[in-house]
């Protein structure tokens, strides 16, 4: 057994609750833009996709006047712009590759 007293035991400091309705702050400490808000987030996505649903019925009500064949299919313009979207994205990549530059470019 060791001669060396007990220490009391130290309180911590209890911390308290946040409220329920306190702004979400940034990096900075400054209340986050409406946009990147969580819940703002959520209801653009559930808007948008009932807008592409909407758009997408629209297209089964209203006759396309279609000058190729393919273009009468069923949501055409939605999976035409998606198919679209992707692609120039992917050639966005490939062309990031081809004229990217090394880290050590400007220090030369």
């Amino acid at each position: 057994m060791s001669d060396t007293p007990k220490q009391a035991p130290t309180e911590t400091p209890k911390q308290e609750a946040p409220e329920k309705d306190a702004p979400l702050l940034d990096v900075n400490g400054q209340p986050q833009h409406w946009l990147v808000k969580p819940g703002t987030i959520k209801l653009m996505w559930v808007l948008g996709l009932a807008l592409l649903g909407f758009v997408t019925w629209l297209g089964t009500t209203v006759h396309p006047h279609a000058q190729f064949g393919i273009e009468a299919s069923l949501g055409f313009y939605s999976w035409y712009g998606f198919i679209t979207c992707v692609a120039m994205v992917i050639f966005a990549k490939l062309l990031g590759l081809f004229l990217s530059k090394k880290d050590t470019y400007y220090d030369q």
